[in-house]
């Protein structure tokens, strides 16, 4: 999943968590058949946030790991060139910490 469609599925379970509550808060002063409708339809918003979520998780892990792979890989073919980087990174990290 790319940066663009994570975030617009961000703000879009932002938007049906906010459409829930308003419709909660509206079902606390309703009553009978409009408050259950209410609260039904604030529920169908949430698992429709929550599916979102899952599938936002999902596309993350799955990224994380072809990154692992990639890492790996990098690592197997240029070993010397990975090390020069790491230690690279290791130096530039300890010279930050020691200036604080």
């Amino acid at each position: 999943m790319k940066t663009s469609t994570l975030k617009t599925t961000r703000s879009d379970m932002k938007t049906l968590v906010k459409d829930a509550q308003k419709l909660f808060h509206e079902a606390t002063s309703a009553t009978g058949d409009r408050a259950d409708e209410l609260r039904h339809r604030g529920l169908e918003m949430l698992d429709t946030a929550l599916t979102k979520a899952h599938e936002v998780q999902a596309a993350a892990l799955e990224t994380g790991k072809e990154i692992a792979e990639k890492t790996d890989d990098y690592v197997h073919e240029n070993p010397w060139r990975a090390v020069a980087i790491s230690a690279g990174v290791g130096v530039l990290v300890g010279l930050l910490i020691s200036r604080k």
